[in-house]
């Protein structure tokens, strides 16, 4: 700033004012600042902004999940290039970092918030024990979740809620009992909206459409367990089981890391049982297109004696041979979602809670009526 001042023949305050565009300076001023600035290859530093209490300019997102599952699966990148789209067209910047577990991930955020690198967060992969939504809270970080982030319950039986005893607004204070003194008031918790999907809509669709087709036996190949979505889709599959009248011994999930590897591992373990199942329900579309490799090297034809579905429809779905009945969403479409709401969450927009779009199912040459 004191070069640009001194080159342009102007007080360093001046300078400060026509770079953070506020009142102060003249338009000829301004102007004449600002390309001397150009001239220099002035960029604000976010880092010293943050501190004196302006917006760095960045929003991050942390992923708490195997490194190696990223390359190959396509949700995450399709869902970054939403996410991306949307923030660069308000010219903020994406702090992405991928990292082991929860734990790092908390403390990633908490490390964030003392140095002021970002001005909010985008959280996936919500979890039904998650400590994430009160660490931001009281860190005061602005956050959007993307996923589901409600988990039924039901009260203990014979549970009685604690409730404070009624009292009289005469009955004087306890002699036992001294008011706290007046201290500074807590801050205000974190602005959190939540953009979410009907994963048990989009199960339900599946395991109609395979009933329908005769399938009895059917096993889906689920991702990482303690996922919020992970359960619901277990739950529903379930659920929607139950409701057919399926032998519940025949209608399960197994869990995996999203991997290929794992999908096909557990696909082998599945086609060598004595009652293979007759349809597979893969979580991801990487393992779709692994456990129809499997089946190929198996002799086991698809769909004639093995139906096949992808929660996740991608290009793999549709140059694979044959080609694979899939769940279709707006994946990009749901990132610029969480982004937009995490911008209008910074400009002061009050908290939400949006549904996506229902994914639908695109029928394709995977499925048939069962052996």
């Amino acid at each position: 700033m004191k070069d640009i001042a001194e080159r342009a023949g102007v007080s360093p305050s001046a300078v400060s004012f026509a770079l953070n565009d506020r009142d102060g300076v003249s338009p000829g001023t301004r102007a004449r600042i600002r390309e001397v600035a150009e001239e220099l290859g002035w960029q604000p530093n976010s880092a010293a902004r943050a501190l004196s209490g302006e917006r760095s300019g960045c929003v991050g997102l942390v992923l708490a999940r195997p490194a190696h599952t990223l390359g190959v699966e396509s949700f995450f990148l399709q869902l970054v290039s939403g996410i991306q789209e949307a923030l660069a067209a308000q010219r903020v910047a994406l702090l992405f970092q991928v990292v082991e577990d929860l734990e790092a991930e908390c403390a990633i955020y908490r490390r964030w918030w003392a140095e002021r690198r970002v001005d909010g967060v985008l959280v996936v992969d919500p979890r039904a024990e998650d400590p994430r939504p009160a660490l931001l809270a009281s860190l005061a970080l602005p956050t959007v979740v993307i996923g589901d982030t409600s988990t039924p319950s039901a009260p203990a039986p014979n549970s009685t809620p604690s409730v404070p005893a009624p009292t009289s607004p005469s009955a004087p204070l306890s002699p036992a009992v001294s008011p706290s003194p007046p201290g500074p008031p807590p801050p205000p918790p974190a602005p959190l909206s939540t953009i979410w999907a009907d994963d048990a809509a989009a199960m339900r669709s599946i395991i109609e459409h395979l009933y329908e087709l005769g399938h009895r036996r059917i096993v889906h190949i689920a991702g990482l367990p303690g996922l919020a979505h992970t359960e619901r889709r277990v739950a529903a599959l379930h659920a929607e089981a139950a409701r057919l009248g399926l032998d519940a011994a025949e209608v399960r999930s197994v869990s995996t890391d999203y991997s290929d590897e794992q999908g096909a591992e557990a696909t082998r373990r599945l086609l060598a049982a004595p009652r293979p199942p007759t349809a597979i329900v893969y979580d991801n579309d990487v393992m779709a297109v692994a456990g129809a490799a499997v089946a190929a090297g198996r002799g086991v034809p698809v769909p004639a004696a093995l139906s096949i579905v992808a929660w996740d429809d991608s290009p793999l779905c549709r140059v694979t041979h044959p080609r694979l009945t899939s769940l279709v969403r707006d994946t990009a479409g749901f990132g610029r979602l969480a982004a937009q709401e995490l911008l209008s969450l910074l400009d002061g927009a009050p908290t939400r809670r949006l549904q996506a779009e229902l994914p639908h199912l695109e029928l394709r040459e995977s499925t048939a009526p069962a052996p």
